[in-house]
C-alpha cells in the first residue's frame, strides 16, 4: 500500500467522537468571536461612533437594520433623500445613534448623520491636504453661492468664484465645480471654499502652455484690450500682450490707431515671446510690405520726376508724383524761382524717402543743378577740338608779329 492511502486510511480510521468535539470547538469560537463582534457594534453605537450596519427590511417610512443582540434599529426614509436609490435587505450602511430605544420602542439611529460626520473628517483630510474637489451649486445666497460637497453645504464667496473677483453671481444653480476648501472649522461644522485658485491654477497651466507653443513670426488672430495714445494691449488666447504705436502701421500710426476698437477681433504677427514673464509683444503693420522698401525699388535715387503741387508751407511743398505717392520738397530744396506755386508742375529729383511718412523727399534746385551739368557737358562736347599743328601755327604767327 502506497504512502497517501495509508495517511488516508488512518485519518478514516480517526474516532468520530473526536472529530465531533473539534466541529463544536469551532463552532463555539465562531460564536465566541460574532458575539465579540456584535458587542462592539453595539459599545460603538452607544458611544455615538460610526458603525456598519445590515438592512434587513424596508418599510414605508423606515429602514430597518441589525444592530446585534437580537435587536433591530430603525433609520427614516428620510435620511436617503438624495441617494439614488435605497439600500436592500442584505445591504451594509453607515449609521449613527440618535435616540436609544426603550420597552416597545426601537432604537433611532441616523444614517444622514453618519454620513455627515464621514464628509467632514473627509473634507478636514483633503484641507489639509490641499487637495482640488469638485462640487455642485445648489443656490445663490447673500455674498457667494451654497455648495454641496459630497453631502456637506459649504461656502463660496464671490470674490472666491471668479478670476479676479465677481461683483454678481454668474454661476447658475446646479453648475458643477472644482474648487479647494481655503478655510475649515470642524467645530463649528463650517468650511469656506475657492473656485478661483482652481481656474487660476489652470489659467497659469494654459498660459505656459501657450507661451511654449507660439514663436516670433506665428501670424495670430487675437482682440483689442486696450487702446492708449502710446499703442494698444492685445490679448491672445488669454495671454495679454502690446503693439507699440510704432508697429501699429507703416504710415502715420497715431492715425491708423484710432481706427481700432475695444473688443475688435485683429490679425497681428509675433514679434516677441517673453517665456519667463509670459509676455507677448505684436506687430500689425509686419503683416505688410514696408512702403518705404516698394519706394525704394520703384523710384531710384537721383532720379528725375514729374510732380505737381499741392499745398505751401513754410517748411516746405506737398506734392503728388503718382495716384498713390506722395512727396515734399523742403524749402531749401526750391529752384531759382523760389517757392512754386499751388497746381504747379515741375521736375524734381529723388534724394531720399521719409520712413515715418512714406513720402519721397525731391529736391528742384538738384534737378537744376543737374540741368547745369548737362548743358555744359552739351556745350562742351559742341566745341573745335585743336591739333597739334593748329596750336604750334598759331604760335609761330604770335612769333612773327612779335
Amino acid at each position: 500500500m502506497e504512502t497517501n492511502e495509508i495517511q488516508q486510511q488512518a485519518n478514516d480510521d480517526v474516532d468520530p467522537a473526536k472529530k465531533e468535539v473539534e466541529s463544536a470547538a469551532d463552532e463555539e469560537m465562531s460564536m465566541e468571536e460574532l458575539l465579540k463582534a456584535e458587542a462592539e457594534v453595539t459599545s460603538k453605537i452607544y458611544s455615538r461612533d460610526i458603525v456598519k450596519v445590515k438592512v434587513v427590511q424596508i418599510t414605508p417610512e423606515h429602514v430597518l437594520v441589525d444592530i446585534g443582540e437580537k435587536k433591530e434599529a430603525i433609520i427614516p426614509l428620510t435620511d436617503f433623500e438624495g441617494e439614488k436609490s435605497l439600500p436592500q435587505p442584505g445591504a451594509e450602511i453607515m449609521a449613527m445613534l440618535e435616540k436609544k430605544g426603550g420597552e416597545g420602542r426601537h432604537t433611532l439611529l441616523s444614517h444622514k448623520k453618519a454620513r455627515e460626520k464621514m464628509a467632514w473628517e473627509w473634507a478636514k483630510k483633503m484641507f489639509e491636504a490641499k487637495e482640488r474637489l469638485k462640487g455642485r451649486v445648489t443656490g445663490i445666497v447673500k455674498g457667494g453661492y451654497a455648495v454641496d460637497l459630497s453631502g456637506l453645504r459649504v461656502f463660496m464667496p464671490l470674490s472666491l468664484s471668479e478670476i479676479g473677483g465677481a461683483h454678481k453671481h454668474y454661476l447658475p444653480p446646479n453648475a458643477k465645480i472644482k474648487f479647494y476648501i481655503v478655510d475649515f472649522s470642524e467645530r463649528d461644522r463650517k468650511a469656506v471654499v475657492s473656485r478661483r485658485q482652481v481656474l487660476e491654477e489652470d489659467e497659469n497651466v494654459r498660459k505656459t502652455e501657450v507661451i511654449s507653443s507660439v514663436t516670433a513670426g506665428h501670424v495670430v488672430r487675437a482682440i483689442v484690450a486696450k487702446v492708449t495714445g502710446e499703442g494698444m494691449f492685445v490679448r491672445f488666447q488669454g495671454i495679454e500682450g502690446y503693439a507699440r504705436l510704432s508697429d501699429v502701421a507703416w504710415k502715420n500710426p497715431a492715425e491708423a490707431l484710432k481706427t481700432y476698437k475695444r473688443g475688435q477681433r485683429i490679425k497681428c504677427k509675433v514679434l516677441l515671446v517673453d517665456k519667463a514673464a509670459e509676455k507677448l509683444s505684436f506687430g500689425i503693420k509686419q503683416l505688410t510690405p514696408n512702403p518705404v522698401d516698394i519706394l525704394k525699388k520703384k523710384f531710384g535715387y537721383r532720379s528725375a520726376v514729374r510732380v505737381k503741387i499741392l499745398t505751401i508751407a513754410p517748411e516746405g511743398a506737398k506734392v503728388k508724383v503718382s495716384e498713390q505717392v506722395d512727396g515734399f520738397i523742403p524749402a531749401e530744396e526750391y529752384g531759382s524761382e523760389g517757392a512754386p506755386k499751388e497746381g504747379q508742375e515741375l521736375t524734381a529729383i529723388i534724394v531720399g524717402v521719409n520712413s515715418t511718412s512714406c513720402e519721397l523727399t525731391l529736391s528742384v534746385r538738384s534737378h537744376e543743378e543737374l540741368e547745369d551739368r548737362r548743358r555744359m557737358q552739351q556745350y562742351l562736347k559742341g566745341s573745335p577740338t585743336l591739333t597739334l599743328g593748329q596750336i604750334l601755327l598759331d604760335n609761330s604767327e604770335d612769333d612773327g608779329e612779335l
